[in-house]
């Protein structure tokens, strides 16, 4: 295991026009899951290609520990990496997948015997190490794939989208497995994904990417509550947060979010923060699970709330939970999700509550969280 340093890293092609991660700043710690989380294009899998030695940095220094490996080729890293496409050998058994890299590196063919049985149980494939792969399912040829690359010991395992491939319900299940499988080897691990249910399920840290740029690195829940920008609020929460142009106003009893049609009064210790917004257009945020609709359903633990007007305009009915669509003020659509079947008709009058301490306000220029 070994902690992992990125220092100004930076990625260029086509002569600098096309800078695909631009100057990263990030420690993985020893033993760490950290999600790369991003969507296409953002730069997660040319960084992870770079700490796996199969890209050269334009700029910038990789560290595993105290030792500089910016330059040194994959081999001499210690490192093992899971793909998308699984990358497994037709023409080999599982046996001589998962034993390839042993043997690639001289291993006593006992040894090799010893650690292939033991990758293949950690993978509960022990029973399949005589098949060849077209015989294997998807998810049976990413266990595969995934027990070759823990099989060395790596000091790093790098995976990128390595879930991708299967179906949903399988995606459930070999997400845990891998969740459990990382915490029983304490391998620092870095996964790329731009599936936000997986990072949120799978990282003990979520690192969120956009245009080549690291905007945000935290914990699940501070990543999904405490967004720091619009692009991280909305790329993650499904529905995701519904975003309005309102001002900020002074009012007899303190600073209120307005727009037209739709008034929400602003806790009083969010002045500091507020005050050279006053009069001025900001985005507000809440995210759909953070309202409910009064008389209907009620949000538990909740300190502070307001309520305004809505028009239900449309339903989702998803089994177990309920997405409204409502319309609020002027022009304005929010998604309010409500636990269970909620029967509401479309066009119906509707008083949605609001969860103060949960509420986002972003500069509008910047796009950067101010609460």
């Amino acid at each position: 295991m070994v902690e992992v340093k990125l220092e100004n890293l930076k990625k260029y092609f086509d002569n600098g026009k096309v800078k695909a991660v631009d100057g990263i700043d990030l420690t993985i710690k020893d033993g760490e899951f950290l999600v790369l989380l991003g969507p296409s294009g953002c730069g997660k899998t040319t960084t992870l290609r770079m700490i796996a030695g199969l890209e050269t940095p334009t700029d910038g220094k990789i560290w595993f520990g105290d030792k500089d490996v910016t330059y040194l080729p994959p081999k001499d890293r210690n490192i093992s990496m899971v793909f998308q496409s699984y990358a497994v050998w037709p023409h080999m058994t599982v046996y001589d997948n998962i034993a390839f890299p042993l043997k690639i590196k001289k291993y006593p063919k006992d040894e090799i015997d010893k650690k292939v049985k033991w990758a293949a149980e950690m993978l509960q494939i022990e029973n399949l190490l005589d098949r060849y792969p077209a015989q294997l399912s998807g998810g049976q040829r990413q266990r595969v794939a995934v027990a070759r690359a823990i099989v060395v010991e790596p000091a790093v395992l790098l995976m990128d989208e390595p879930l991708s491939n299967l179906d949903a319900k399988l995606r459930v299940a070999m997400r845990a497995e891998i969740k459990k499988l990382q915490t029983k080897l304490k391998v620092t691990t870095i996964y790329v994904t731009h599936d936000q249910v997986e990072a949120m399920t799978m990282g003990d840290r979520i690192a969120v990417m956009n245009k080549g740029k690291l905007l945000q690195v935290g914990p699940p829940t501070e990543v999904y509550l405490k967004p720091n920008s619009i692009f991280v609020g909305t790329f993650i929460g499904a529905p995701e947060m519904n975003l309005l142009e309102v001002s900020i106003k002074e009012k007899e009893n303190g600073l209120v979010l307005e727009g037209t049609g739709l008034e929400i009064p602003l806790p009083e210790e969010f002045r500091e923060l507020l005050e050279e917004y006053i009069n001025k257009s900001v985005i507000f945020g809440i995210r759909p699970e953070h309202m409910t609709i009064e008389g209907v359903s009620s949000l538990e633990h909740v300190k502070r709330s307001t309520t305004i007007e809505g028009i239900v305009d449309f339903i989702e009915a998803l089994g177990t939970d309920t997405i409204v669509h409502a319309r609020v003020g002027e022009g304005n659509v929010i998604k309010i999700k409500l636990p269970g079947h909620i029967p509401l008709e479309i066009g119906s009058k509707v008083k949605i509550v609001v969860d103060l301490d949960n509420i986002h306000v972003f500069d509008k220029t910047t796009e950067n969280a101010v609460i």
